[in-house]
């Protein structure tokens, strides 16, 4: 049984679902014999301070909320040492489905209540003369992340359909970026030894294989490998990126001559003009927009987060 439970509540995640949500996690651990205390952040920045404090104290921290609130709890929770619980209720639920974890609340409370865990990777993005901020699933940039503000700033529900929508605006009035990839050490076919310099759509760096409400960006990707996975989408027809949104939830767009795959340790990624980073649904705090020619450096953490899971079937 673990110990105290703070449960830091993102209201606004998937329309309010995670207000919604919350009686039956509450029920559950009540039933349980678990004993949490609820939070209610007023911003990722206040969830962040208030996961801090939770760690600090030796609490289980578990982000009830989206991907975003995830991939931002989850750097705290391990920067603290603490043991980290999801409980599901954004639009996408990325992470927690990469971790096998239940979109069922009273499921979902279950596993945060219980004690089997996993050791899981982490990614840290810099830009010079900011702190490392920590996140979960991927970072990326280019037509994915202008389409991930426009799917956050949309009020019609969606659900996992609101992504594509959202890309297929942003490709109405698109034109292509001059991407720069340096990833010495990597595999594969592409930045292996030295750069990589294209015109693109996308660059998704990648430490679990699903962005984008189940979209499957990087098959191959594990979250506990140590490494990043590294999607270059180079630029092509705007027919060519509909084929590779019409393929991309089952993974099989990485087919499609358009799209490279590469994996390493560490990647640095430029680009030529202005143009939002984002990480887990949500830009990056110092990159919105990130300026044109400023290096963002993404690595792996391995190992960094201990995280509460179902156990073994």
């Amino acid at each position: 049984m673990p110990g105290l439970v703070s449960l830091i509540v993102n209201p606004a995640a998937g329309g309010g679902r995670s207000l919604r949500l919350l009686p039956a996690v509450t029920a559950e651990l009540d039933g349980l014999g678990v004993r949490y205390a609820v939070e209610r952040s007023r911003s990722l920045g206040d969830a962040r301070v208030r996961a801090a404090i939770a760690a600090a104290a030796e609490h289980v921290v578990v982000a009830v909320g989206g991907d975003g609130m995830a991939g931002a709890l989850a750097g705290v929770a391990a920067a603290g040492g603490a043991r980290f619980g999801i409980v599901p209720a954004g639009r996408g639920n990325d992470l927690a489905g990469a971790l096998g974890i239940p979109r069922g609340p009273a499921a979902a409370a279950r596993v945060v209540a219980g004690e089997h865990v996993r050791a899981v990777d982490l990614i840290g993005v810099s830009v010079p003369g900011q702190p490392e901020y920590v996140v979960a699933g991927s970072v990326y940039a280019g037509l994915p992340s202008v389409a991930g503000e426009i799917a956050n700033a949309s009020r019609w529900p969606l659900g996992p359909l609101m992504y594509p929508a959202a890309a297929l605006r942003a490709l109405a009035g698109w034109r292509p970026v001059s991407f720069r990839l340096e990833a010495p050490g990597a595999t594969g076919g592409g930045a292996a030894g030295g750069a990589r310099e294209f015109p693109g759509y996308a660059v998704v760096i990648a430490n679990s294989a699903r962005f984008g409400a189940g979209m499957q960006v990087a098959p191959p990707a594990q979250i506990d490998d140590g490494l990043l996975d590294i999607v270059r989408m180079r630029h092509g027809s705007r027919l060519a990126f509909v084929q590779v949104l019409l393929r991309i939830r089952g993974g099989t767009h990485v087919t499609l001559p358009l799209i490279s795959l590469d994996r390493g340790a560490a990647v640095t990624l430029t680009m030529d003009r202005a143009m939002p980073a984002a990480a887990d649904g949500e830009t990056l705090p110092f990159a919105g927009p990130l300026p044109a020619g400023t290096p963002l450096t993404v690595r792996a953490l391995p190992g960094a987060l201990t995280v509460l899971v179902p156990p073994p079937a």
